[in-house]
């Protein structure tokens, strides 16, 4: 069954089997496991697409697992001996960071004043996320792996074919570029930058580079290794891949042509490139790619403010070869699906379990879905209320749910927070009450005096029921216009959850006098 499983992360892992050999003659890698990458640049602020990454590798790692018992690592690789190019303009302390261009990122102060270095700073914060989502990774720092000799080996390889690194990657250069371009950047031991310059010799045997002091017109002679030089990215990449034997990296699409040519240096240098997925890009609300450096789309932060963990994790899941949106507005829809696939996931056949994000989320170890409350029910419950303190919602959700309490339902009191947060932040503001026009108004009329003798324990569904009734007999066409009325008037904006599922929580009566309320005309944005 596994091995046709639709969903992406199993056709991924069944292409790491078939590199070993296939689903029956599967070889272990002669270092003895699988071994998965991802990378991250850290010149800017960690943003949700370096947690994609990490989350859809994690998915793919873990499909890999249940199909085969060769063991597997995570290396989540940090390129912080990258030279800062331009300071990202959300940053504070500019002057000082504009002091530093072309030095390693961990040799540029941190910003924030609360690490060694900028780099460290941002490899903390990447690491603290991802602890949270308890994902199984080693971090690596290219700093330290320079340093510490463990490219070494291959940064002499990559010496000993430097005529056919240059055959492979000047070609996509343009004319002033090529005449400048080399692929091993030194560290200028006057100044400490990262130096982008032409190479005077190279030396193999002795595995030196040669080259001008840029300021002072000198000839220096420096050892590749031992950190004394890093490697150009797209060189930087494929060495990384040959040094580590890295067996499976994805990337974005905005990098196939840097995918390309890693993989022919890495041929040059008699390895194999990694398979891997190509995704779709990010996108912000104007539909521009995402940019650490301008610092659009969502932070890490901001979406976990307004939605749990998971929601992120569904969203990651769903389609990762279509450009996805990353705005604020699509944290409610994520949260949704998520909680409308867990709730799900226990009638489904397995087949379609392996199919489904709550499998990949929790690993396989689904957990129950808990009381039937959206967030989309929860955000209106708090516009209804006009409270924001969970208490006040808890008063009714603990009528709607007997016997669920803070205490015992962590899960929901988090989305609670959640999701008054959002209301708070982006609900609230928008809002535009509407008093309803005379046909809306015999419609609303009726349905509280419906309501009102319908058993005051009327389940969501009857209450639905109800709704639809009222819409039908006063003549909606088509029947969403009696939908969006009621969330016009009642809430102040043109949509939201089902209006019987809405009503349970908030309890009949509450919903007759709130019904009555707008027909009164009473201001109902009032706490």
């Amino acid at each position: 069954m596994l091995l046709a499983a639709k969903a992406w992360p199993f056709q991924e892992a069944r292409t790491i089997l078939d590199r070993l050999g296939g689903p029956d003659a599967a070889q272990t890698p002669e270092k003895g496991y699988v071994l998965f990458e991802t990378g991250y640049g850290p010149s800017g602020l960690p943003h949700i697409g370096t947690f994609g990454e990490v989350a859809r590798t994690t998915m793919v790692r873990h499909a890999f697992q249940q199909m085969s018992d060769i063991p597997t690592r995570l290396v989540a690789f940090s390129d912080d001996m990258d030279g800062l190019r331009k300071v990202p303009t959300n940053l504070p302390e500019q002057e000082m960071l504009n002091s530093h261009l072309g030095k390693p990122l961990t040799a540029v102060p941190d910003p924030f004043g609360t690490h060694d270095s900028f780099a460290a700073h941002n490899n903390a914060r990447l690491q603290a996320f991802l602890d949270t989502f308890g994902f199984e990774y080693e971090f690596y720092s290219s700093t330290e792996c320079y340093r510490a000799g463990m490219f070494d080996d291959t940064l002499r390889a990559m010496l000993s074919h430097y005529d056919a690194i240059m055959g492979v990657i000047l070609p996509t250069l343009g004319a002033e570029r090529q005449a400048t371009y080399s692929p091993f950047l030194p560290v200028c031991p006057r100044t400490g930058v990262v130096l982008q310059v032409p190479m005077e010799a190279t030396d193999p045997e002795a595995g030196t580079v040669t080259y001008k002091d840029p300021e002072t017109d000198v000839a220096v002679e420096t050892p590749v290794t031992g950190g004394h030089c890093k490697l150009q990215w797209k060189a930087d990449w494929a060495m990384r891949w040959v040094a580590l034997s890295v067996d499976y990296e994805m990337s974005g699409k905005d990098l196939i042509d840097s995918v390309n040519l890693s993989g022919k240096i890495c041929r040059i240098l008699g390895a194999r490139p990694p398979a891997g997925l190509t995704y779709e890009l990010f996108l912000d609300e104007n539909g521009e790619k995402i940019s650490k450096s301008r610092g659009n789309g969502l932070t890490i932060e901001e979406w976990l403010t307004y939605g749990p963990p998971e929601s992120l994790s569904h969203y990651m899941f769903g389609k990762p070869k279509s450009a996805k949106r990353l705005h604020f507005d699509v944290i409610p829809k994520s949260v949704d699906e998520y909680l409308t696939n867990v709730a799900r996931y226990p009638a489904q056949e397995p087949d379609k379990q392996l199919e489904s994000s709550a499998w990949h989320i929790h690993t396989g170890d689904v957990p129950p879905a808990g009381a039937d409350l959206s967030f989309g029910l929860l955000l209106n419950l708090a516009g209804a209320c006009n409270s924001e303190d969970p208490a006040v919602l808890w008063g009714f959700i603990e009528r709607y749910a007997e016997g669920a309490t803070p205490e015992n339902s962590p899960f929901i009191d988090r989305l609670v927070g959640h999701a008054i947060a959002y209301y708070r932040d982006f609900v609230k503001p928008s809002k535009q009450y509407r008093a309803p026009d005379d046909k809306e108004r015999a419609a609303l009329s009726d349905l509280a005096d419906r309501f009102a003798a319908m058993p005051a324990d009327a389940d969501g569904e009857a209450l639905q029921n109800e709704v639809y009734a009222v819409g039908k007999d006063h003549e909606f066409e088509p029947l969403r216009d009696w939908f969006r009325a009621l969330y016009e008037v009642l809430f102040g904006q043109s949509q939201g959850p089902r209006f019987g599922s809405f009503a349970a929580l908030y309890g009949r009566d509450a919903t007759v006098d709130l019904l009555r309320r707008a027909l009164a005309g009473e201001d109902l944005s009032a706490a």
